[in-house]
């Protein structure tokens, strides 16, 4: 017995040949002089401890205002990734938090 086939449909947008074989203007998209570029705004992704050779390059327990930055409203440590220290200088975060914390300068909880 013969297998009877259909056609499948295409899929996506249906375009005429005619459409398809224009070129596009500048203004929609070309790479004409109508075009604007898109760009994106790139902050220094580097450590705030590493830029800064100055004052900031040691992290100290007795500098609150910077170490209450590093921590959430509960007292939680920010972690690496949304902070944006590199492992060096958070590692050295972690030890002046708790220093401050054990000297009543930072809450243990929030």
């Amino acid at each position: 017995m013969a297998r009877i086939t259909r056609e499948k449909p295409e899929r996506g947008p249906r375009r005429d040949r005619d459409e398809m074989e224009m070129p596009m203007d500048d203004a929609e998209g070309g790479d004409g002089p109508g075009k604007k570029k898109y760009r994106k705004f790139r902050k220094d992704n580097r450590c705030r401890f590493c830029r800064e050779k100055g004052k900031l390059s040691r992290v100290d327990y007795k500098d609150i205002h910077i170490l209450q930055k590093l921590c959430t409203a509960q007292g939680k440590l920010f972690s690496r990734k949304r902070s944006g220290n590199c492992a060096r200088h958070q590692r050295a975060v972690k030890i002046a938090v708790k220093r401050a914390r054990f000297l009543a300068l930072l809450p243990f909880v929030g």
